[in-house]
């Protein structure tokens, strides 16, 4: 009995080491017959241990790694690029449109105000959802709902017949446009350690593009067509998207991740293809992790003082982001109306009902053309000082850029020192786009951009009742509360545990703390060509 109990262990132990193509040969005890000999057992063993050392295995990581960035990340940046020109042009559009739906539908500051408040909303609360929906169901399903829904949406809001439709509708456009950051989700798993953080900010450079030419279309269709053709002819990058999604792949490591090593396994021979290289040769291993997408997971000991330091940045990022913004139309629409007030010598800026002139226009642009020298900047730094002191930087440059706003000066310092102030804060936005996919692991990487997303949409919401509404009572409080927000932002980015300049990125968060090569194999080699075609 304990012969044959031996036996049945060595078989076990045997088996759990061999794949499908060992030959096994174990011997069993029949009755009435000599014990047979462990001996054929023990060398099988021994051969199996050694072949299993010597079997080439990689993860995708290194698949990655191996295959380097190419012609596939470059079209890749193309299509990802064009869903942040949507997002931008979405976003630039509330800042132009509101001064003239004031005037036609003769609203107060708390109505106007309330027009970009309902969008944020909207993206308040579907970003955490659509963070949960790219880590249950996949990057690219989640992008290309996000995306369609902003279409229809946005398409729909440009008939809108009276405020209550424009409130409904843009909180709907809002709603789709919370998932618009799952595009880094997507971009950031197939870039290689040395290009992340140098593609990802030049992935910005596609919302500048997307906010200039929202000003350029403006300066041309508002004089002539009015908000609904802008509305309308504000949808187009959402267009070329639709058109051209077909293309989009899915995350090789989301698909290793739920336990599709063979699709992950042609996505990546199709990516070596398309970029002239080749996979590893061996088998693809990865852990794969069944839970993914859960909110608990972010405060897990590990993450938790890094999560709740990347909500606020993020909430600091988009409130000074967005209040710069509608600070610049709300300021030139003013224009010499904004005078000192004898009484108690605070300047006062007066925001009557007046149209965005073509002068208006010119400054519009110049202070968005901002965002370029602000990711040149970033690029800059990123690579050199890392990712946590280059968003401290930023904050702090915005601080002091914003200072010279507390005297009513001229309209060209004016420009000048808004042109500053709107640099300094987008080079830090972009870097905490680097840093937040780049910090958690791919079963909570999108759950962690999107509710990232999520708090930044609460700062988004607030910061027009500042910008727009307290900016009517007071200027120096209004800046009071930007300066002393982004200073805190400062203090926030210099106090983040991790910094993930040249790092891995993390798979699963059972593995997060445990080193690369420590990974449990998982799943079997894949002998077969899955039905997925190169995209």
């Amino acid at each position: 009995t304990v012969q044959r109990l031996k036996s049945i262990f060595l078989f076990s132990f045997v088996t759990s080491q061999t794949d499908d193509k060992s030959i096994l040969a174990v011997h069993e005890e029949q009755p009435g017959k000599n014990e047979p000999s462990n001996e054929g057992v023990c060398t099988i063993l021994e051969q199996d241990l050694g072949d299993s050392k010597n079997r080439k295995t990689f993860t995708v990581e290194e698949a990655v790694e191996a295959i380097g960035f190419g012609m596939f990340q470059w079209k890749l940046s193309m299509l990802t690029g064009v869903a942040w020109m949507a997002d931008a042009m979405e976003m630039m559009l509330l800042s132009i449109a509101t001064p003239q739906l004031r005037c036609e539908w003769r609203l107060s500051s708390w109505k106007v105000a309330f027009i970009t408040a309902v969008m944020f909303i909207g993206m308040m609360i579907s970003s955490s959802l659509w963070g949960n929906i790219s880590d249950k169901y996949g990057r690219k399903v989640c992008l290309i709902l996000c995306m369609l829904w902003t279409l229809h949406y946005g398409l729909l809001s440009a008939f809108a017949p009276a405020y209550s439709w424009i409130l409904v509708l843009r909180g709907l456009v809002g709603f789709g446009l919370g998932g618009a950051p799952q595009s880094v989700t997507l971009y950031t798993e197939f870039l290689p350690i040395k290009s992340r953080g140098i593609s990802i900010i030049l992935l910005g450079v596609f919302w500048a593009l997307g906010a200039v030419f929202e000003v350029l279309l403006a300066m041309v269709v508002m004089p002539t067509l009015g908000w609904k053709w802008l509305l309308a002819f504000s949808t187009l990058p959402l267009v070329v998207f639709a058109a051209s999604c077909w293309w989009l792949p899915e995350s090789a490591r989301f698909d290793v991740l739920r336990g599709r090593e063979d699709k992950a396994l042609d996505t990546l021979k199709c990516i070596a293809a398309a970029n002239g290289s080749s996979v590893p040769a061996g088998r693809l291993i990865a852990n794969t992790q069944t839970d993914r997408g859960r909110i608990r997971d972010l405060f897990i000991p590990e993450y938790r003082k890094t999560t709740l330091l990347v909500w606020f940045i993020w909430f600091c990022n988009a409130f000074s982001y967005y209040g710069i913004v509608l600070l610049t139309t709300e300021l030139f629409q003013a224009g010499s109306a904004c005078t000192t007030d004898n009484s108690n010598m605070e300047p006062r800026c007066s925001l009557e009902c007046n149209y965005l002139t073509f002068h208006d226009y010119v400054d519009l642009l110049w202070t968005t053309l901002a965002e370029f020298p602000g990711i040149l900047v970033t690029l800059w730094m990123i690579d050199r000082i890392g990712r946590r002191k280059s968003m401290a930087v930023c904050f702090l440059l915005f601080s002091v850029s914003i200072l010279p706003l507390y005297a009513c000066t001229q309209r060209t310092l004016l420009t000048v020192f808004i042109f500053i102030a709107r640099a300094c804060i987008t080079g830090g936005w972009q870097v905490a786009y680097v840093y937040t996919p780049e910090v958690f692991p791919t079963a909570t990487r999108a759950i962690g951009i999107g509710t990232g997303s999520g708090m930044a949409r609460v700062g988004a919401l607030i910061t027009p009742f500042i910008a727009q509404v307290l900016l009517k009572s007071s200027v120096y409080l209004t800046l009071s509360v930007y300066l002393i927000c982004c200073l805190l932002g400062t203090v926030a980015s210099w106090f983040l545990p991790m910094e993930t300049t040249g790092q891995s990125l993390q798979e699963s968060t059972q593995s997060t703390m445990e080193q690369k090569n420590m990974e449990r194999p998982h799943g079997s080699e894949t002998t077969e060509s899955s039905s997925n075609t190169c995209p």
